[in-house]
């Protein structure tokens, strides 16, 4: 069974969207459910500091022993920092996914729009848990 935190938002492509000390700024990341089913993570390649993403937007590609998978952003708005820890060590991704594993912050564009994502209880039921 899948670690699904209640206190995250999450897409139907198994991103989420996790609140940080900053006011509008969130950080992203792929559920532990995407981690189990991509296998062993080798590479994580990101978008830069600065760039504007849309909603729906790819932000990178994360790379496992069985496939390559194009990342979406979940919400519009700016990158404002990206894990740099994963160039080295991107299996952090399949050791805490929703820690030391987040991929990048967003200065969001409007918060409101995390109401369009999926709660918890909607994830849950969305993977079969």
């Amino acid at each position: 069974m899948s670690n699904v935190p209640d206190d995250l938002h999450y897409t139907a492509e198994h991103e989420y969207v996790a609140p940080t000390d900053e006011p509008g700024v969130v950080r992203i990341g792929i559920t532990d459910y995407a981690q189990g089913e991509l296998g062993d993570i080798v590479f994580v390649n990101l978008s830069k500091v600065g760039e504007r993403l849309d909603a729906h937007q790819s932000f990178g590609t994360i790379e496992a022993v069985k496939a390559v998978s194009e990342l979406y952003s979940p919400m519009a708005g700016e990158v404002v920092e990206v894990n740099s820890g994963l160039d080295a060590d991107p299996a952090t991704v399949n050791r805490d996914p929703y820690g030391d594993g987040w991929m990048l912050k967003l200065r969001v564009a409007d918060a409101g729009a995390i109401t369009g994502l999926l709660a918890a209880d909607a994830y849950r039921s969305h993977i079969g848990e």
